[in-house]
């Protein structure tokens, strides 16, 4: 694997380790209330979109199984469209998805 498609990875698994650590305990509720664990958790989505964009196509490839196309797209449509996010999408995300991809992620960094 590419050196700097390791930094990518290890990048996208930090950022969806923190998400995970913000959201723990809570709800979707707090995630509505809270200001600042929005930008938070928006903030993290979207260093894992930049950086699945940086993973070579190579490794995007031979990973089929990881919806990179969704993952860039959903930090696309939160850099590019903030004034309208819907933070159901975002929690489900967060609490359904994120913790496949991080499995899938450090199963690549092993590899």
């Amino acid at each position: 694997m590419r050196h700097e498609d390791q930094i990518r990875l290890q990048h996208m698994l930090d950022a969806a380790l923190d998400t995970c650590q913000f959201t723990e305990g809570h709800s979707l509720g707090d995630l509505e209330s809270d200001r600042m664990r929005q930008f938070a958790i928006l903030h993290c989505i979207e260093v894992i979109g930049e950086a699945a964009g940086e993973v070579s196509q190579e490794l995007r490839s031979r990973s089929p199984h990881i919806p990179w196309k969704n993952i860039i797209a959903m930090r696309n449509r939160l850099a590019h469209g903030y004034f309208d996010v819907d933070l159901e999408i975002v929690w489900k995300t967060v609490t359904t998805k994120l913790p496949i991809l991080i499995g899938q992620v450090r199963i690549l960094l092993e590899n």
